[in-house]
């Protein structure tokens, strides 16, 4: 077989094999009757063996990577704004009828503008999480409001209604459990900032970089075939 013709028959052979995560409105239940779509900026990119369930608004230059959950099945909506990037292992799930109210409206999850959530953190609504706020490896945010610029060490626990003023930090390893603990909480240190500020700076570059690379004919496990 000819060098041609074997990549005409293997570009065949995976022609029902594409590059997609699983996106779906939520399912019907008995608490939320109305099936809702996400919406996704056509610049945000979503990586494969992510899923996208129900109500959730994704705006533009999001980067969210590979094996992430964002499922509004039970607490919704969702809101994840500008430039965010949600890291390899990510989960967002919140609680039914627990909301946060923002403006006129009210979110579950609400998540501000060029916020990094780092590898396996888990984000339970009811949440807030303000702009610039960083949240490292393996942290737990759950039922909490989290002011801007702060920085959620690996391994913190922020939880039990609490509210982090802005640009503060979050130790390694602190259980943010009440607000005089909160309260407490020093400044954000130059290194931690400078940290969070190039952990930004890299990840608003996938979205466009991956959406160029996978323009192409890939499978599902994103492995270019010919």
């Amino acid at each position: 077989m000819s060098e041609k013709n074997h990549s005409e028959s293997s570009s065949n052979n995976h022609s029902d094999c594409c590059f997609k995560p699983f996106i779906s409105s939520n399912p019907i239940t008995s608490f939320n009757p109305v099936p809702r779509f996400p919406t996704i900026d056509k610049t945000a990119f979503i990586s494969q063996f992510s899923s996208v369930i129900g109500d959730v608004t994704i705006k533009n230059n999001v980067y969210v990577a590979p094996n992430v959950s964002i499922r509004a099945d039970e607490g919704t909506p969702f809101y994840i704004g500008s430039n965010t990037n949600l890291q390899d292992g990510v989960i967002l799930h919140g609680l039914l009828n627990r909301k946060i109210s923002v403006g006129p409206k009210s979110f579950s999850i609400f998540i501000g503008n060029q916020v990094s959530i780092a590898h396996r953190a888990l984000v339970h609504g009811p949440c807030f999480i303000g702009d610039k706020v960083f949240v490292g490896f393996n942290a737990i945010v759950y039922n909490a409001i989290v002011g801007k610029g702060s920085f959620i060490s690996y391994n913190a626990v922020v939880t039990n209604g609490v509210r982090i003023p802005p640009n503060r930090f979050v130790p390694p390893g602190a259980n943010i459990d009440t607000q005089a603990k909160a309260d407490a909480l020093s400044p954000v240190p130059e290194d931690s900032r400078e940290f969070a500020m190039e952990v930004q700076r890299v990840n608003q570059e996938f979205p466009a970089s991956y959406h160029v690379l996978l323009g192409k004919n890939r499978c599902s496990c994103g492995l270019a075939y010919h």
